[in-house]
């Protein structure tokens, strides 16, 4: 069994698994910097991102959102480039460059033909590593973040999951939104986001990654040669093994609601779920597959096929280091919206109390492994598998592996896991014509 990053030593590097077309290798570097490579020799495009394992859970309240403003702003520009600079280098050959901030992680990628692949190396670690977070720039982009925020609060099928993480968690980091909030960001100064730009983006809590045809041995020259004089090579820090367990702690099951006069209510009710680490997470796969996971699931064929109460319904589960969330999501009309969270509400009792059926289980678990597999056809999916899992769990588990372990889930595994997971009172968001929260209270009591 290979050894996790934080126990190799500093300059090997190993290889994680070996393939027919190419093998997964791994360097650490001085200073606590991981490279993970995918090789790729089939293709002719190449995808490069930096994994940070820092997120919005992370920050303290007058943080709020920093980890969020600081993604846009490590765009702005460095000491040797323009944010148009940034932008024209990989856009310039026909590449795509984006970065996305999560409750746990930030990543920040480039998608190129094989022969950029340098380019886009020394563009993303230069904008890892030396941006200018400038005073103008953290006021000017406040304002676009503030238009995001927005554009969220428009959204109501989207501002309804944050409400709903809300009800779930509480006012906890992990329950916040992402983006913060207008109080956090209008506040938000230089030295705030600046500050934690650099106390928390440090060599052993980042992963480099690259997927495609390439070479690792020379992503290695690239990055190594790309990061000289930053300071991240020094020291003798070690990779930070994976998000430690145990801090989050759902409270009372809650109730949020945003009053709107709107002819949908978006609603979403659900429990606390399983962490992202527990073996269970298979059978937690295709369990949300049956209930909600496509046309022929059962909230979807009840809701939708045989009754039109909603065009949009489907359940999701969200795992994080210590915690989860397993919700369903449903758009309706006002005076649909008590028939809908009833049937909502049945048919998370009857899978809690019967199970799933063989049928139900084939079925499913052949949509879980088909959607796996077409999920990792390009550069760029591959690139984000090897990171996450690297960051996330500190291993990675081939494709082969993780393909048996689905087919392994049984159907009692599926029962047990739905009565323990969906026996938890329900928290329930809503957004729509309601008076008063009461409203959702007695939807789901």
């Amino acid at each position: 069994m290979v050894k996790p990053a934080y126990e190799q030593t500093p300059g090997t590097t190993v290889t994680l698994l070996k393939g027919a077309g190419g093998s997964v290798r791994r360097t650490v570097l001085p200073g606590g910097i991981r490279i993970i490579t995918e090789a790729m020799p089939d293709v002719r495009s190449a995808a490069f991102g930096v994994w940070v394992g820092v997120g919005s859970r992370d920050e303290t309240p007058i943080q709020a959102g920093a980890s969020h403003f600081l993604e846009h702003l490590l765009f702005k520009g460095t000491d040797s480039r323009s944010a148009l600079d940034i932008s024209s280098s990989v856009e310039s050959v026909g590449g795509e460059m984006n970065a996305f901030t999560a409750k746990e992680l930030t990543c920040f990628y480039a998608r190129v033909l094989d022969t950029n692949l340098p380019m886009a190396i020394e563009v993303i670690t230069d904008m890892m590593t030396s941006s200018l977070v400038r005073t103008a720039d953290v006021d000017g982009e406040r304002n676009v973040v503030l238009e995001e925020m927005a554009m969220r609060d428009d959204d109501a099928s989207d501002l309804v999951h944050d409400e709903f993480a809300s009800a779930l968690l509480g006012d906890t980091p992990a329950g916040r939104p992402i983006i913060g909030s207008l109080e956090s960001i209008t506040n938000m100064s230089r030295r705030v986001v600046h500050g934690y730009y650099k106390r928390r983006y440090l060599p052993q809590d980042m992963v480099f990654a690259a997927a495609g045809n390439l070479d690792h041995a020379t992503v290695v020259r690239q990055i190594k040669k790309a990061l000289a004089g930053s300071g991240m090579l020094e020291g003798d820090a070690r990779p930070s093994g994976p998000r430690a367990s145990g801090l989050i702690k759902p409270g009372k099951p809650g109730a949020r609601l945003i009053k709107r006069d709107s002819e949908q209510v978006n609603v979403v009710l659900g429990v606390p779920s399983i962490n992202q680490s527990d073996d269970r997470r298979y059978a937690m796969n295709v369990l949300n597959a049956v209930l909600g996971g496509g046309m022929s699931s059962r909230l979807f064929q009840e809701v939708r096929e045989k009754r039109g109460l909603a065009y949009s319904v489907y359940s999701y589960n969200q795992s994080f280091a210590d915690a989860g969330a397993f919700g369903v999501y449903a758009g309706c009309p006002p005076k649909r919206f008590d028939d809908v969270v009833e049937i909502c509400r049945q048919q998370l009792d009857l899978i809690k109390a019967n199970g799933v059926t063989q049928d139900e289980l084939d079925r499913n678990k052949g949509q879980v492994r088909g959607g796996m597999v077409l999920s990792l056809e390009d550069s760029g999916s591959r690139m984000s598998r090897i990171g996450r899992a690297e960051l996330v769990y500190g291993e990675l588990k081939s494709v082969d592996e993780l393909l048996r372990r689905i087919d392994a889930v049984t159907v009692k595994d599926v029962a047990d896991l739905a009565a323990q997971v969906l026996d938890a009172p329900l928290s329930i968001a809503a957004v729509g014509p309601f008076d008063s929260v009461a409203q959702l209270r007695r939807a789901v009591s």
